[in-house]
């Protein structure tokens, strides 16, 4: 075993580390030489689907309330030290790379007893909890932003994002993705999500602009969640309204869209970037608010609007005012071209090949 890539929680976790992962295999590194080290969430059903090594351990996140469980964290992440440190030296790991959430903790921990050479990766604008504490051990933090913070030893290089969205073009791509959600050709399409899990402020907000529309035709392609699908009511809408529960090719949601509604994760800011996608951002209060900093980065490059979650009822204003705009929607869609870091994986995977010698 070469390298392993700790990921865990989210897709904005998940599919960066395997957008670096591919980009080690096309350099020749086995896939059975990367192991993949997580939890028990979507890492645990991606990895191995992707013909990876998965090691799964206990963990837990920190609650940022004040919580018994917390007063457990201590001997959770210790345990899971002691096995990614077994793990680590049985396999013969020669190079770690930590993706931020709460397994690059005991992961980094591991790897520097070990003497391993570790790296890490943030999306964020405002660094997470568990790279702020590691990135002193770290060899080179990346970074997606040249605005990011709390991090040592940081180089910019952008978020990793897969090969198959920065190839993804609108041109040959479009009628395919109209086809795979049965849209109108005529409408303005507007994609609606909110993550990997899906975001129940953006859900609502989407069926109340469906059942109030009455401007420029558009059609409403929703990725609410696969936990929410069940649970979302399409009567009483005025527009197409597609709603999917877990799309697992975004490139082709991308392409369908006009412009999109969506968190500010720092994938979901990449791909957008990447496929050259206006974008109304609106970022999720949690995480100690590392979305905002990354849909105020987006706004100010003229390719997105930010929309702080506590204005979400003037969401059908602004869809209203894109849907209208074409011309700045073609500007912004300019300004995201601009800010895509499309050879992140590819630049991560190098250092990496390197560092392993």
């Amino acid at each position: 075993m070469s390298y392993a890539i700790a990921a865990a929680g989210t897709g904005g976790h998940v599919y960066p580390g395997l957008a670096i992962a591919e980009e080690l295999v096309r350099r020749g590194v086995d896939k059975q030489d990367i192991v993949f080290i997580g939890g028990d969430r979507l890492e645990a059903k991606v990895y191995p689907e992707e013909g990876y090594p998965f090691l799964g351990l206990r963990l837990q996140s920190l609650s940022r309330s004040l919580s018994v469980e917390n007063l457990r964290l201590p001997f959770v992440v210790r345990a899971a030290a002691r096995r990614a440190r077994d793990e680590l030296r049985s396999r013969g790991v020669k190079v770690v790379l930590g993706m931020g959430s709460y397994v690059t903790v005991p992961v980094g921990w591991a790897a520097h007893g070990l003497g391993i050479p570790l790296f890490l990766h943030e999306q964020n604008g405002k660094a997470g909890l568990a790279n702020k504490i590691m990135s002193r051990w770290a060899e080179t933090t990346f970074v997606s932003f040249d605005e990011t913070r709390g991090v040592w030893r940081s180089e910019t290089v952008g978020t990793p994002v897969r090969r198959s969205f920065a190839a993804a073009s609108r041109a040959d791509l479009r009628h395919v993705a109209f086809a795979r959600y049965g849209l109108d050709p005529g409408t303005v399409v507007v994609g609606v999500f909110g993550g990997s899990l899906g975001a129940g402020v953006l859900n609502a907000a989407a069926g109340s602009i469906a059942r109030s529309w009455d401007g420029p035709a558009i059609s409403l392609l929703h990725l609410v969640g696969a936990r929410n699908v069940d649970a979302i009511d399409t009567s009483g809408a005025r527009v197409p309204w597609i709603v999917v529960g877990y799309e697992d090719a975004m490139e082709y949601f991308y392409v369908a869209s006009d412009f999109v509604v969506s968190r500010a994760g720092g994938v979901a800011v990449a791909e957008i970037a990447a496929t050259h996608t206006p974008s109304i951002l609106v970022p999720g209060l949690f995480g100690g608010g590392h979305q905002t900093s990354n849909a105020i980065a987006m706004e100010r490059a003229g390719a997105a609007v930010y929309l702080p979650e506590e204005d979400i009822s003037s969401l059908g204003s602004v869809v209203r005012m894109l849907v209208a705009d074409p011309s700045g929607r073609r500007a912004m869609a300019k300004a995201a071209a601009s800010v895509a870091r499309v050879d992140a994986a590819d630049r991560i995977a190098t250092v990496l090949v390197s560092a392993h010698g």
